[in-house]
């Protein structure tokens, strides 16, 4: 028997809380009190267990055992992406059916979040003892920008050894670079009188709205899922997509990018505005970077993706979001001018909302060979190492840390999409192989 197998006494109780926590929809957006209710709720529960609790200005937290000088970590995140539309089930409610756990954040992160509080009780409640420290560190933007870790690692040490939960498994030991931008300038469209769209830069859009100043007729041939109302002279014209991770932006359909196609392809470049002609012209319905030339791939991390994931024009104002994820070998510098060159033939201006350098921890570290052992504990199987897109805490480690799991690749979490959701013996085989990894850590 794997110490791993002790967290399934705690089945129930791990349900119980996570339903509590899936319940408060933390989507991170500004004045929301949400993402820093769902931080309290998991450090009051800890408390209540006989951990330590810190709270770090209300932004991040851990939940703490041990006392040892060695300090493991296991970050996770409590905001969620918002719901979008397409459930089939309420978003906000942890759903239990046909062997699988709904909800928004059940994958991506609160899950795990609450898996790792409860492999923290077991080591108490086992009385393990270690020369060793583990804390569970707990944030609220990660879907936003990653400012929580930012912030929390500046008043807290940085573990020596860690790993998050909030990939997929095996072992993700390389990540991309990850450029969020805005590009912004005047509307000068003669056409184009309001336009919304997206909700989160980090995922394809799956809805948008034009307002233009004339009625139109949408060709037959286009690409795309529109429907127009045309009254008294003007129109609105709504594009329907399919959202995705914009780590995989090609997974979804952007309903902005199709529908900025079909429109430059009925007015002129004067008639449609610098901005739209911009997002056709420099981004185009691909997602690989190459109609600015930055379809940059390498062996270890794959290639460049690119997400244009919100858009906002008003009568005077015009704006989108864009995402990147670019391989570990590219030069962020180089991209970014690359694309303010491209912004400024048009008139616009170009700001960086963010930027996380690429992570790439060495395939023999101390890490990764502690989790080969544990996964391999409670599976029988050794894990692959892999890269991803994705941007995970991970990246705060400093070299010291990658993500593991909790997704299984026989499993679809439907991650940032309507319907997130795990195979329910899956997130219990991820919570026997949370507690075996974080057993390992804390006693090696």
């Amino acid at each position: 028997m794997s110490f791993g197998e002790k967290i399934l006494e705690y089945k129930n109780d791990i349900l119980n809380d996570l339903a509590s926590l899936v319940a408060i929809d933390s989507v991170s957006v500004e004045g929301s009190e949400k993402p820093r209710q769902a931080l309290e709720y998991m450090l009051a529960r800890g408390t209540e267990m006989g951990l330590k609790a810190k709270n770090v200005d209300n932004i991040a937290g851990h939940l703490e055992y041990g006392t040892g000088k060695r300090l493991c970590g296991v970050l996770t995140h409590l905001d969620v992406v918002p719901a979008g539309k397409g459930w089939s089930v309420p978003p906000f409610a942890l759903t239990q059916k046909d062997g699988r756990l709904y909800g928004r954040g059940v994958a991506d992160d609160k899950g795990s979040a609450v898996v790792a509080m409860y492999c923290l009780k077991a080591l108490l409640d086992n009385g393990i003892n270690a020369d060793s420290t583990i804390r569970l560190i707990m944030g609220t933007t990660e879907e936003t920008g990653m400012t929580d870790v930012k912030h929390y690692f500046s008043k807290e040490r940085v573990p020596d050894i860690g790993f998050t939960p909030d990939s997929d498994y095996g072992i993700c030991n390389c990540e991309k670079g990850i450029l969020q931008i805005s590009v912004t300038g005047k509307n000068d469209s003669k056409i184009i009188k309001a336009a919304t769209g997206g909700s989160a830069v980090n995922a394809v859009p799956d809805s948008c709205t034009f307002t233009l100043s004339q009625e139109i007729t949408v060709p037959k041939n286009c690409c795309g899922n529109f429907t127009t109302e045309c009254k008294n002279g003007t129109a609105r014209l709504t594009s329907e997509g399919s959202a995705a991770h914009a780590m995989e932006p090609y997974k979804g359909f952007n309903s902005i990018t199709h529908a900025v196609n079909m429109l430059c392809r009925l007015y002129s470049g004067n008639e449609i505005g610098s901005m739209l002609q911009f997002i056709n012209e420099c981004i185009g319905v691909k997602t690989d970077g190459s109609p600015m030339g930055l379809n940059l791939n390498d062996q270890q991390s794959g290639s460049l993706t690119m997400n244009l994931g919100v858009i906002n024009i008003d009568s005077e104002n015009a704006a989108v979001k864009i995402d990147l994820r670019y391989p570990v070998s590219a030069c962020y510098d180089s991209i970014a001018d690359t694309i303010k060159s491209c912004a400024e033939k048009y008139g616009l201006s170009v700001s960086i909302d963010s930027h996380l350098a690429p992570l790439n921890v060495p395939a023999d570290s101390r890490i990764i060979a502690a989790l080969q052992q544990a996964y391999k504990e409670v599976t029988g199987e050794m894990p692959n190492l892999y890269s991803t897109g994705g941007g995970t805490y991970a990246r705060s480690l400093k070299n010291r840390g990658v993500a593991f799991g909790p997704v299984f690749s026989n499993d679809c979490s439907n991650m940032h999409k309507p319907d997130e959701s795990l195979n329910t013996e899956n997130f219990l085989l991820h919570a026997q192989i949370c507690l075996e990894a974080m057993y390992r850590m804390f006693t090696q």
